[in-house]
């Protein structure tokens, strides 16, 4: 029978800052990388049409490689600097998609149609909420879409940090409605019957 790897030692334990993510990037210890493009992405991609899309905090960015290739102009975005290394070496001929940038200051060069949210809200505490939901209505105009996952869960320690489904529409209702959403069959453990597909349209 063998053990599991000990969790590694870490300075840093204050996932608003970069170097909580670049530690455990770059001690490899990221329990949250799936590996690959979640099944509800690839759907919505097969129903929707190419539009310019942001990925805030991509980590690894997997999923840009998918945009890009059906067509998408896609940028991801990380504040981690050992984060963007780890998406570029993953991404090989798209990795001049992946910046390094701080999302609540990052300037798109074109308006956007679409922000993909994957596991970004959860990896921030509860505090930053509010700033990342009204910068998402900052970014997007009147019929853009901000889809993706939302991690439903009550217990307060993270990352991930989970949050309400009341919580997370009274934080959204302002600036969005909810078009649509869906289970999710390919979690991985953390977040498995947990979180929720879910496409919001920017208000007018």
């Amino acid at each position: 029978m063998t053990t599991p790897d000990p969790v590694p030692k870490f300075a840093s334990r204050d996932p608003s800052h970069p170097d909580f993510w670049s530690e455990r990037f770059e001690q490899d210890f990221i329990p949250w990388d799936k590996g690959g493009v979640p099944q509800a992405l690839q759907e919505y991609l097969a129903r929707s049409q190419p539009a310019a899309t942001l990925i805030p905090g991509c980590g690894s960015g997997y999923e840009v490689a998918l945009l890009a290739e059906a067509g998408w102009d896609v940028t991801a975005i990380d504040f981690s600097g050992a984060a963007v290394s780890a998406a570029r070496t993953v991404l090989g001929k798209w990795s001049e998609r992946v910046l390094q940038a701080d999302f609540f200051t990052y300037q798109p060069p074109r308006p956007l149609g679409l922000i993909y949210e994957r596991a970004f809200l959860c990896a921030l505490p509860a505090a930053k909420r509010a700033d990342i939901a009204g910068r998402w209505a900052e970014l997007l105009p009147a019929g853009a879409a901000l889809a993706g996952f939302f991690f439903f869960d009550d217990n307060p320690k993270g990352p991930p940090f989970g949050i309400s489904r009341a919580e997370l529409e009274r934080l959204l209702h302002a600036d969005f409605e909810l078009v649509d959403e869906r289970e999710v069959g390919d979690s991985i453990p953390v977040f498995a019957g947990k979180e929720r597909w879910m496409e919001w349209r920017r208000r007018a």
